[in-house]
């Protein structure tokens, strides 16, 4: 089994946990990245241990707390209780001023550092998401020393620079403890769509002039993200992500916009992304993508999550610590290596996993 604990019980954790009870039932592998990994299966994930900080939440068995406001994510399958009720949380930086009415948090210090490493190894946690809301630098941040403590293997699914921090890496690397990041890269989501049109642009020898992908949406996320002070780290890890592709990097950097652009509440759950790229080709004759992207956001990330945390279980049994780069290059928009092509992430990722004996199926690509 793979013990899962989860901060920031929100509409990705809503999705992820439902998402882990409907493959348990279904008994069959179809819309997930890969069935299973290093023989872990989805039904091997079981959630001992959730943080949150709103009043809503706090004190509900998780079952319950997924689906409480601000959570618009709907009932996929009918849970038990799991026998998890959801810890206050440290509130930090993590409620914008904007988000107090939406998020409602209880007016508390909120639990030490020594109270949460604690809990974490009387939970036997293996592996700590982090999924707090986009800007929550130093609420991100103590729980990394929590868990860097714990010696448990820390997720990092946001845009803030953990896993691809040289100070972070060495940090779990002292302790003997694991970390994957940063900011999850969704299994059909705008970035990687735009990641792969931007890396065949480049392998067809034509070049990319100005770029922009626009992202609205109507869940919380989307609204906190209203507040541009918290956008930054955003920004930076899609415009790189895109930029990368190509070699003329930072050149390309200043012609891209890539983020967060609007609140449309009727949205809900659903992210629509406008990609446009202006191309240059043989003789310099103009090539122009101009494309709409519609997808549910939640469960672009839910998808990467299960195979995140299996991996990291998997990585953890085998002794690897600190950020190895290979292993989060497939996952996150800002690992801490940044390969020019999703398909070279993914031939490096299953070369490496090889070499360590971890055994994954199916594999999606040949690296013979």
């Amino acid at each position: 089994m793979i013990n899962v604990g989860i901060v920031g019980v929100g509409n990705v954790a809503s999705m992820l946990i439902q998402g882990v009870e409907y493959y348990r039932r279904k008994h069959n592998c179809n819309g997930l990245i890969h069935c299973t990994i290093d023989g872990y299966k989805v039904s091997d994930i079981r959630f001992v241990y959730a943080i949150d900080v709103s009043k809503n939440k706090v004190g509900k068995d998780l079952s319950e707390a997924i689906f409480a406001k601000p959570n618009i994510v709907p009932r996929y399958v009918r849970l038990k209780e799991l026998g998890v009720k959801v810890r206050m949380g440290k509130v930090l930086d993590g409620v914008a001023p904007h988000m107090i009415k939406d998020f409602e948090p209880l007016e508390t210090m909120g639990p030490s550092l020594r109270t949460i490493v604690k809990e974490l190894r009387e939970n036997n946690v293996d592996v700590l998401i982090n999924l707090l809301p986009v800007g929550s630098s130093k609420a991100t941040r103590f729980y990394v020393k929590a868990a860097a403590l714990a010696k448990v293997a820390f997720i990092n699914g946001i845009p803030e620079f953990i896993a691809s921090s040289r100070i972070y890496s060495r940090m779990f690397e002292k302790n003997k403890a694991l970390v994957l990041g940063d900011d999850i890269k969704g299994q059909l989501g705008a970035t990687i769509v735009h990641r792969v049109l931007a890396s065949l642009i480049s392998i067809r020898g034509s070049k990319i002039k100005k770029t922009y992908q626009l992202n609205v949406g109507g869940n919380s996320d989307f609204k906190n993200m209203l507040e541009q002070s918290r956008l930054k780290s955003k920004r930076k890890s899609k415009t790189l992500a895109i930029a990368s592709t190509h070699s003329n990097l930072r050149k390309l950097m200043r012609n891209i916009f890539a983020g967060p652009s609007g609140y449309v509440e009727f949205l809900g759950n659903t992210k629509v992304a406008y990609i446009y790229i202006e191309a240059e080709s043989f003789m310099n004759e103009p090539v122009i993508i101009d494309l709409k992207l519609v997808v549910n956001d939640k469960a672009m990330a839910a998808s990467v999550l299960i195979d995140v945390t299996r991996l990291a279980k998997a990585l953890k049994e085998r002794g690897i610590h600190g950020s190895p780069g290979w292993a989060s290059t497939p996952y996150f928009k800002h690992p801490p290596i940044i390969e020019r092509s999703d398909y070279e992430a993914l031939k490096k990722f299953y070369t490496n996993l090889e070499k360590l004996g971890i055994k994954i199926e199916p594999r999606r690509i040949t690296i013979q």
